[in-house]
């Protein structure tokens, strides 16, 4: 572990809040963020572009090693993507960009492929990196692991709220249908399913205001920061 760098791992559903709180606590720690789930997004909107089926590997594959995918800041600390220099922070933040990215990483070429990126970046320096096999899978020696959670009707209420004021007239059933469609491929898929590291902390935020799940979320990390500054 390189005593210079810090890592906290925050794992969950969709819907949870995780991308919002661990911007939020990045920025307060003076970290970097890191939004996976973006990535995977990018790789999807790829897919969906060259019309290519994105459960089918073997569709896939091909398409990887030619992906020109990056990520930078902007000035709010925001994670932009680019793919092939384009920027496409927006492209991919739809309710079909959510299933492609449930698709593709599904594929253990895909999480293979983007494995050393992610863990490059951890490495480098201090990171709040979130998504669904972050703990169990792409940073598993990581600092302080987060299992972040809340009820499904509170996660379709969330996001019902940031798709709307995208400009997006998704109604709460079709919302909450398609994340349970993810939750659902998320957790049964092989290739590493969505699930709590055994030594994760488990958050449920359901009754708790966005304000209240970042001050958890950074006390949390804090604690864990004065107890390894002791050892």
């Amino acid at each position: 572990m390189n005593d210079n760098v810090f890592s906290v791992a925050i794992d969950g559903p969709s819907g949870a809040g995780k991308s919002t709180i661990a911007k939020a606590v990045a920025a307060r720690c003076g970290f970097v963020y890191v939004d996976t789930g973006a990535i995977y997004r990018t790789v999807g909107l790829a897919v969906r572009r060259a019309g290519r089926d994105p459960h089918d590997a073997a569709a896939v594959a091909p398409l990887l090693p030619a992906l020109d995918i990056s990520f930078d800041y902007g000035p709010d600390g925001s994670q932009r993507m680019f793919l092939g220099g384009e920027d496409v922070s927006a492209a991919i933040r739809t309710p079909e960009m959510s299933m492609y990215a449930s698709a593709v990483s599904a594929l253990p070429v895909v999480r293979g492929f983007l494995l050393d990126m992610q863990r490059q970046t951890a490495r480098r320096q201090s990171v709040v990196m979130d998504g669904r096999d972050i703990g169990t899978v792409v940073l598993p020696d990581a600092d302080l692991k987060i299992f972040l959670t809340a009820s499904p009707e509170a996660r379709a209420r969330r996001r019902l709220a940031e798709l709307a004021a995208k400009g997006d007239d998704s109604t709460y059933e079709q919302v909450a249908a398609d994340m349970a469609r993810r939750d659902h491929d998320d957790a049964s898929r092989a290739a590493a399913p969505l699930r709590a590291a055994e030594d994760a902390v488990t958050l449920d935020t359901s009754d708790m205001t966005l304000e209240q799940s970042i001050g958890a979320v950074y006390d949390l990390v804090r604690r864990r920061m004065a107890e390894r500054a002791a050892l």
